[in-house]
């Protein structure tokens, strides 16, 4: 399984899977050059998908799927494991619900599109309001492989560097994850991220410490993962 990446929009990423001549767009708002690459390798859009509802991710995908015939796959309709066959490879879906509550992740190879849920050095605002079901979904995604690839919705990199370290000043592995950060080509590890991203790290002693230090409760995982989410 191949993945190529598109930026559209202010910071917007989507991505288009491909696996021998059959290609899946997901969130494809890079309409035109998405339609320019397909010619180039001589692929054909089977399918059209999004990470999430929110209309910077949407759009472009009925445009997608008009100029190519492709079949729409509306994301809603997904049910968690349910697996999408691109060419006799498996992209899985996983529902992530905490960013919308509708958001899901696609897992495929060695990578995953996580959308708006992971991004690279953050996680999304909880717009649900659900910060528990958000809570399930980043322990879901953490539980997979340290060198599963992490391709998010947005290229938040540099905002979030500084504020991780802000929050933890001494973490020298900041410095390392910005000097890989290639803004043509926005990816990390979820090892890099279970280093870097406060919000992973939420049972690390330094988190368990800043959190403790602005009187929240840490005793359990869940408190933890609260108290650094309500830290600005």
């Amino acid at each position: 399984m191949k993945i190529e990446q598109f930026f559209y929009g202010r910071d917007n990423l989507g991505y288009l899977l491909y696996s021998g001549d059959s290609a899946l767009a997901i969130d494809g708002g890079a309409v035109q050059e998405i339609l320019a690459f397909l010619r180039l390798n001589r692929l054909k859009l089977e399918l059209a998908t999004n990470t999430h509802g929110h209309g910077d991710h949407t759009v472009g995908t009925r445009e997608l799927v008009k100029a190519t015939g492709a079949d729409y796959l509306d994301h809603r309709d997904f049910a968690d494991g349910q697996t999408i066959d691109l060419n006799g490879e498996a992209v899985t879906v996983r529902l992530t619900p905490g960013h919308t509550m509708d958001s899901v992740t696609f897992a495929a190879g060695d990578f995953l599109i996580t959308g708006d849920t992971l991004f690279n050095g953050t996680v999304g605002n909880c717009f649900s309001g659900d910060l528990k079901a958000f809570y399930r979904s980043i322990c879901l995604l953490m539980d997979y492989p340290g060198t599963m690839r992490v391709y998010a919705g947005h290229d938040y990199v540099a905002e979030s560097l500084a504020f991780a370290r802000h929050l933890t000043p001494d973490n020298a592995a900041i410095d390392r994850y910005a000097a890989r950060y290639d803004k043509s080509h926005v990816v990390s590890t979820l090892e890099e991220e279970r280093a870097v991203n406060p919000y992973l790290r939420f049972d690390d002693p330094e988190i368990v410490r800043l959190v403790e230090s602005r009187g929240l409760p840490t005793n359990t995982a869940y408190q933890r993962w609260e108290g650094i989410m309500s830290i600005e």
